[in-house]
């Protein structure tokens, strides 16, 4: 019995180190972690419960963000962004039929839509403004709405590309180009009413009415 004791003393304990990470990858993981509470808590949610769920020191946020209305901006940003969405548009298979293609890349971009409505009302209520850079105003003079709009438009160019992308296989049935057909989908999905009286389409039916249009026969 002792023999197994001075053993067990012997034998060194080892302990797994977690990986390191480089600096942008601890930035994703904590803006990761952030969106879900800020969805749910706006600008009231604490950084050391966002460094709790990220499983984190709180000094650890300190190191990446200069403060609380850094890290928000930055979640912010990260809401505003159509790049998780056109990485899911990515890995769609192209061997699917293309209703079922479009349907879904419908339920990609709502997901983008609710993530982002979620964040930026969350935000919003909470009283949180995104901090404008004083010193770029200064010495280029350059107008914000003009500059959130280019940035709108460029989302919007880049996810019409994405969707154009999975309209290519069936380029020789459609009445017009990939990239045109891409703009008419995109703007049936995104200005669907949104009320009580006009719930959002399911993305089927959706899918079927961009496809083969209001009517379910042709009049005589």
């Amino acid at each position: 019995m002792l023999g197994r004791m001075t053993e067990m003393t012997e034998t060194p304990r080892t302990r797994r180190r977690a990986p390191s990470m480089s600096p942008d990858q601890r930035r994703e993981m904590i803006i990761a972690a952030a969106l879900p509470l800020i969805a749910d808590h706006g600008a009231a949610v604490t950084t050391s419960t966002i460094a709790r769920v990220a499983g984190i020191g709180e000094a650890t946020i300190f190191r990446v963000f200069a403060d609380k209305e850094e890290l928000l901006d930055a979640c912010m940003a990260e809401a505003l962004s159509p790049d998780h969405a056109i990485r899911e548009l990515g890995c769609i298979d192209l061997d699917q039929p293309l209703a079922e293609r479009l349907a879904q890349s419908a339920e990609a971009l709502q997901a983008h839509l609710v993530r982002l409505g979620a964040v930026a009302g969350s935000l919003h209520a909470s009283g949180h403004r995104r901090r404008q850079a004083p010193s770029r105003q200064q010495t280029t003079g350059t107008d914000m709405s003009t500059e959130r709009g280019m940035g709108r438009e460029k989302s919007l160019a880049k996810v019409g590309a994405a969707v154009a992308e999975l309209l290519e296989p069936d380029r020789h049935a459609l009445r017009r180009p990939p990239n045109q057909i891409a703009a008419l989908f995109l703007g049936l999905l995104f200005t669907q009413a949104r009320d009580r009286d006009q719930p959002v389409l399911a993305t089927a039916d959706l899918v079927e009415v961009f496809l083969h249009g209001a009517l379910t026969a042709q009049p005589s």
